[in-house]
């Protein structure tokens, strides 16, 4: 794991952007679509660790973005192009536009100063959505992602980001995945390879420090 040193200057509060990934009701809540993801994100602490996360950058000043998955009842414009969107199209809970399944989870609070992206295709919160376009007005150069999944989403979310040049910090004890034993794996084999690993208590040791007011277009 990195020394606060090493961490503190990527993780400066002022083009530093948390983002949260697919940590909504219906895929990490009480009534899931997933149980045995929404159990593992919880069991291990992950979202717990977002929430605290997400509550240190709103004191700190630090941008949030929440990334969420959802689809129009019709279907229109959602992807049917793998085993994973048809099966998704089974499921007992939907995420529909509109629905509560679409709102960000407890614990994690959503503020007014926060941004929520919404995507109605595709497997990633970067590719084809507004992220990307927004972190470079926000002038964002580090990216911390937390969230689910660790099987599919997180970790396009890093590659996709690394591609387009940001540095991504990914606190390892704030992500999750099923099985539970899959995310170590993901983290040590894959995401430690693109990305900075860390934990939650050293992000939130790093980005100690003043409030900053905005961020600055780099």
């Amino acid at each position: 794991m990195p020394s606060h040193a090493r961490l503190s200057e990527p993780l400066d509060p002022a083009t530093t952007v948390v983002l949260t990934v697919e940590c909504q009701q219906g895929v990490v809540g009480p009534d899931s679509a997933l149980p045995e993801l929404a159990r593992a994100a919880r069991a291990s602490g992950a979202l717990a660790n977002v929430a605290r996360l997400v509550a240190a950058a709103h004191e700190r000043g630090v941008q949030v973005v929440h990334a969420l998955a959802e689809r129009r009842p019709d279907g229109r414009g959602a992807n049917r192009n793998a085993r994973l969107f048809r099966a998704a199209e089974r499921l007992p809970v939907q995420q529909l536009a509109g629905t509560s399944a679409v709102r960000v989870a407890a614990p994690i609070e959503v503020t007014e100063e926060d941004l929520v992206v919404r995507r109605l295709h595709g497997l990633s919160p970067i590719q084809g959505t507004d992220v990307d376009a927004l972190l470079r007005n926000l002038g964002c150069r580090t990216l911390v992602v937390t969230g689910v999944s660790a099987n599919v989403a997180i970790p396009n979310a890093v590659f996709d980001a690394v591609n387009r040049g940001y540095t991504v910090v990914v606190p390892a004890d704030a992500i999750a995945g099923v099985p539970a034993d899959y995310t170590p794996a993901m983290i040590r084999h894959t995401l430690a390879l693109v990305a900075t690993v860390a934990t939650t208590d050293e992000v939130l040791g790093a980005l100690s420090g003043p409030r900053r007011t905005r961020l600055t277009p780099g």
